[in-house]
């Protein structure tokens, strides 16, 4: 045994000895247990390092208000009609306070015992004055409304309404005037397009093209020619159906006219086609030709009462007679 000692320690002194660098370890920060979990959260400072790994800086925005409310009245005299269907019309008002008061002092005792009414137009294929009206009507509505449905029951039509007072005396004074809307129609227009309309032939061929009978069929004619026949001898033609009549003294005539109107300024001066044209009280004019074939231009020039302004309108209208 001693013998063996002394060759390890012979053996020792020969090899180098190996040196290894043992890294001191840094202590971890402070954990916190969570209570109930047995578990640590990691420290603040960890949580912190860690969110930096994988987060990115936001860009910078500008601060964002709020909007405010739209408010609810503007200080303003008016009314406003809008369409709601072909019956329906929807109109909403608004009046200044300075407004009622200058009634109030204007009126008098007539303004206390006085009805806030809507009065309603009819003014279809007018230049409306405020008395040329086709026809109106009143409704009357409480001090406090602010808007109103109402029925027209004409489709189809112009209309206009008027916020007023109705007097004990039955004078109507107007406060606001609204702007004109027109109803659209609760039903097919009767308006046609000639020029959409095929000729006999063409709608025939067409037709039978349709059931894969044209030229390249071999019964394409025959049919056609069956189909021609049933289809207008059943009352389908765009043409009336011809007779051989014997002579009589049955004879026919037709012709056109066309109606011009306007208004304007009743000082103003007026001429059409340059022609002076002479003005209403009120300002409007309604002229009627003689319209022949072919295409007319109408200048309608208006010039006004101190000469500084002039507007031109020119009407164009086509006629062809066959």
């Amino acid at each position: 045994m001693n013998v063996l000692n002394k060759m390890k320690e012979k053996i020792k002194k020969l090899v180098p000895a190996r040196f290894t660098l043992k890294r001191k370890k840094k202590p971890l920060a402070a954990k916190t247990p969570v209570a109930g979990f047995g578990k640590e959260m990691p420290s603040f400072q960890e949580t912190v390092v860690t969110d930096a790994k994988f987060s990115h800086p936001e860009p910078s925005r500008p601060a964002r208000f709020m909007q405010e409310e739209l408010p609810y009245q503007y200080d303003q005299d008016r009314i406003v009609l809008q369409v709601r269907d072909p019956r329906w019309v929807h109109t909403y008002w608004e009046l200044r306070s300075q407004t009622i008061d200058r009634l109030k002092s204007r009126l008098g005792d007539d303004f206390k015992r006085a009805r806030r009414v809507l009065r309603v137009y009819d003014v279809t294929n007018i230049i409306f004055n405020g008395s040329n009206a086709n026809s109106f009507f009143d409704i009357q509505i409480n001090d406090f409304a602010s808007s109103w449905y109402i029925d027209t029951g004409h489709p189809g039509c112009s209309f206009c309404v008027d916020l007023g007072l109705m007097l004990p005396d039955g004078r109507f004074i107007t406060i606001v005037r609204s702007n004109v809307v027109q109803t659209p129609l609760d039903g097919p227009s009767w308006i046609t397009d000639e020029e959409w309309m095929i000729p006999e032939d063409m709608f025939a061929r067409l037709y039978g093209m349709g059931f894969g009978l044209g030229r390249s069929s071999p019964v394409g004619g025959a049919w056609q020619e069956r189909i021609k026949q049933g289809i207008f001898s059943s009352g389908l033609s765009s043409s009336p159906v011809r007779k051989e009549l014997k002579e009589r003294g049955f004879w026919m005539k037709v012709d056109c006219e066309l109606i011009v109107y306007g208004a304007t300024e009743p000082t103003a001066k007026v001429a059409v086609q340059g022609k002076p044209v002479n003005l209403r009280p009120d300002g409007t004019f309604t002229l009627r030709f003689w319209l022949p074939d072919g295409k007319q231009h109408i200048p309608v020039k208006a010039t006004s009462g101190d000469k500084l302004e002039e507007r031109t309108i020119t009407p164009i209208v086509n006629r062809e007679t066959r």
